[in-house]
């Protein structure tokens, strides 16, 4: 019994310096970023990385409502070889996303944000077909999911008032 009480106990400790700091949410309302939510109008992906990538974008932003702002933006991404046996089969891969954005007004058309960002993933190519395949594309996913995530925090950290 004491143990759980304690627990309690150290959960509202830690807690209490979030609090005192005057920790809110970006995407709240009064937040630094709220300008964002529901007001970026992504560009269109034209092949299933790029799919990815904007489905995560529009998770964290909000699909447009009523857009105010236009994010353009470019996913290239590279597989290379990173283990390779004696006989020389590539059985492992890493996998390197490079996205380039930029975030602008519609009316006006000046730039708000703008970057270029860069992360990998890597996937084991060594199983079954089946497995192999699947492990890519779970690999670009995944890639294409951080590098949603960097450009939402770049784009919230440069958030207009």
């Amino acid at each position: 019994m004491w143990s759980s009480d304690r627990r309690k106990f150290l959960v509202l400790l830690a807690a209490a310096p979030v609090a005192a700091c005057g920790f809110s949410p970006a995407m709240a309302p009064g937040g630094a970023a709220h300008a964002l939510w529901q007001q970026v109008q992504i560009d269109d992906p034209v092949e299933r990385n790029g799919f990815n990538y904007v489905t995560r974008l529009e998770e964290r932003l909000g699909r447009a409502t009523g857009p105010r702002f236009r994010l353009s933006w470019t996913l290239r991404t590279e597989a290379v070889g990173a283990a390779v046996t004696p006989s020389g089969a590539i059985t492992r891969y890493s996998l390197i996303g490079r996205v380039t954005y930029s975030l602008t007004r519609i009316e006006g058309g000046q730039t708000v944000a703008s970057g270029n960002l860069e992360s990998f993933t890597s996937f084991d190519s060594s199983g079954s077909t089946l497995a192999s395949v699947t492990a890519e594309r779970d690999a670009y996913e995944r890639l294409a999911v951080i590098l949603a995530d960097q450009t939402t925090a770049r784009l919230m950290a440069a958030a207009p008032k």
